[in-house]
């Protein structure tokens, strides 16, 4: 099966100006997702969406095929990812007469990602025959949906999912279905579903590639930042002379 992995970088970060080339523990954060899908040898063929030069040049830097620049409608602040894929896609069986049978969004916004999960999640499309494979990591229990609230009008609480009161709330975690998440990590999906007749990333049949939590942080503010700085340098091994 040939894999398009599409890494999608825009230039306008609002919450972390200039995040894509920011330092994560010292390395650019665009750095993390390159090496992970180089590192794969699962995709075979690895290109940078960007509408941003500057991000496009540490792409090639990276060894990253930044075959062109994203065109400024599809790099605004709401941009849906689906017509930025569409585009990437397009312009590689148009352009590059590169026709695959399925694409992966890699997002820098996660960089715990490893080599390991895009290989699973390649080898979990493929093997599953369904459209599409999402990343997801277990909702913690204190988040957990059927222990959520919702507030009515009159500023009445009662369980989210059902309307129940909340006296109806499950206590004990172990009482719990287990929930998922998805973390943004890794989407991918055959490329017909792309432009079907309902277009979308997913398609009808979507099945998990499960990633623990630890692996799961998505960078959306200063604080995510804070979290995936740490848990980068804790995966690092110690040097001698470190304590």
């Amino acid at each position: 099966m040939k894999v398009l992995g599409v890494i999608t970088a825009r230039g306008g970060s609002k919450g972390i100006p200039g995040k894509n080339l920011k330092l994560l523990a010292g390395k650019p954060l665009l750095a993390y997702t390159v090496e992970a899908a180089r590192r794969s040898g699962a995709l075979d063929h690895v290109i940078l969406s960007t509408d941003d030069e500057a991000i496009a040049a540490a792409g090639r830097d990276l060894g990253c095929d930044v075959p062109f620049i994203r065109p400024f409608d599809l790099a605004q602040d709401h941009t849906p990812h689906l017509p930025v894929i569409q585009h990437a896609t397009r312009w590689m069986q148009e352009r590059a007469s590169y026709q695959p049978d399925a694409v992966m969004i890699l997002q820098p916004t996660s960089p715990l990602r490893t080599p390991e999960d895009i290989t699973a999640a390649v080898s979990l499309l493929d093997r599953s025959g369904a459209d599409s494979v999402l990343s997801v990591n277990e909702v913690s229990p204190h988040s957990h949906p059927m222990r959520t609230l919702r507030v009515d009008n009159a500023g009445n609480a009662v369980l989210f999912v059902s309307g129940e009161p909340v006296r109806k709330r499950i206590n004990r975690r172990q009482d719990l279905p287990p929930a998922w998440v998805m973390n943004g990590a890794i989407y991918a999906c055959r490329t017909r579903v792309l432009f079907d007749a309902e277009p979308s990333l997913y398609g009808s049949r979507v099945v998990a590639y499960r990633m623990p939590t630890e692996r799961s942080i998505s960078i959306d503010d200063l604080h995510d930042w804070e979290a995936a700085e740490r848990a980068v340098l804790a995966s690092r091994p110690s040097g001698p002379g470190d304590r």
